[in-house]
């Protein structure tokens, strides 16, 4: 964990940034998936999660909410994710709360600076 930034976490996954990298991406990994992505990427990707939620669950499933029967698509459009509606909230938690800190970073570096 010396060689990371962590960004954020949550019960699904981390973002971090790289501390010997000079790059604006951030690493963003939940389940087996990493990406590595773009602030803007990042705003995409939260859209898409909100596109997601409107999906209806099948209606015959009795597995309810518990199945992987949303389709997530992501900042890449060769890539899509079947993903559960309680991992789509941790997702979604995931981006937003990376989101967060990024631009709470950016302020306040941008603050003391002056």
């Amino acid at each position: 964990m010396d060689s990371i930034y962590k960004i954020y976490d949550n019960t699904i996954g981390i973002s971090f940034r790289w501390k010997q990298v000079k790059s604006n991406l951030t690493q963003i990994i939940f389940r087996d998936t990493g990406f590595h992505l773009t602030t803007e990427e990042i705003e995409f990707f939260i859209d898409k999660v909100c596109d997601a939620k409107m999906q209806k669950p099948c209606k015959s499933c009795e597995l309810s909410g518990d199945c992987r029967s949303v389709l997530l698509q992501t900042p890449s459009d060769k890539v899509s994710m079947a993903v559960n509606y309680e991992e789509l909230g941790q997702i979604e938690d995931l981006l937003r709360g990376t989101l967060f800190q990024i631009r709470m970073n950016n302020y306040l570096n941008d603050l003391c600076k002056n």
